[in-house]
């Protein structure tokens, strides 16, 4: 699917609840007392036809699809909830790649983002807020971003991929992902900070209950 059809089809869910179209595709969102975290994303796949799967490369061949949380604040502003997980680190990869072959610039060179309320643990509703389309052509942030991918690829390739940490970088940082603290593998995150610009969050307000429905077809 191109990035500007989907683009239109995600616009026309802005307003409604997910966690209802989640339901509606069958997507599960809680596993027994445990949250699957990837509820969301799954249930925008569906929506827009793709299969499951953990490729490294663009979900969409030649775009990048996320869905962040985002929180409405007391006073209205938006803040993204957390940090955005961008693609895996194979240490191999990045320390022979740099940032203009990385996956990482992969994945974020053209983007889709939706940006969904996030109301409470129980998610028992959330609201798509907004979608950004995003691209990574300003030389500023693109420099930014690769100054940090530079300096993961040092770290890898002096002292070894366990000195990874999530202290480092300004806009993307490696973390530990997987179940558990024990937990050696790592992936590059987007910071906060980063996530909102590329959402746009300045000046945007949340739209609250809508009552706004959908209809889709199985």
């Amino acid at each position: 699917m191109e990035r500007a059809e989907a683009l239109a089809r995600l616009n026309t869910l802005v307003g409604c609840d997910l966690v209802e179209l989640g339901k509606q595709y069958g997507v599960t969102i809680w596993k027994g007392q445990r949250i699957n975290k990837g509820w969301a994303g799954h249930t925008i796949e569906r929506y827009l036809g793709l299969a499951l799967n953990s490729s490294r490369s663009p979900n969409f061949g030649s775009w990048e699809l996320k869905v962040v949380p985002i929180r409405a604040l007391a006073n209205g502003a938006l803040k993204v909830k957390e940090t955005m997980a961008v693609t895996m680190i194979d240490p191999v990869e990045v320390a022979a790649k740099g940032f203009a072959e990385s996956h990482l610039f992969l994945k974020l060179k053209r983007m889709l983002v939706l940006g969904r309320l996030f109301e409470s643990k129980a998610e028992s509703r959330s609201i798509c807020h907004m979608v950004a389309e995003f691209d990574l052509d300003d030389r500023d942030l693109y420099r930014q971003i690769e100054a940090d991918y530079d300096l993961v690829r040092t770290v890898i390739r002096t002292r070894g991929f366990s000195h990874l940490t999530g202290a480092m970088g300004s806009l993307v940082q490696p973390r530990t992902k997987g179940p558990g603290h024990g937990s050696t593998s790592r992936a590059f995150y987007a910071r906060p900070a980063l996530v909102s610009r590329i959402l746009g969050l300045v000046g945007h307000s949340p739209t609250g209950d809508t009552g706004k429905t959908f209809e889709h077809e199985r």
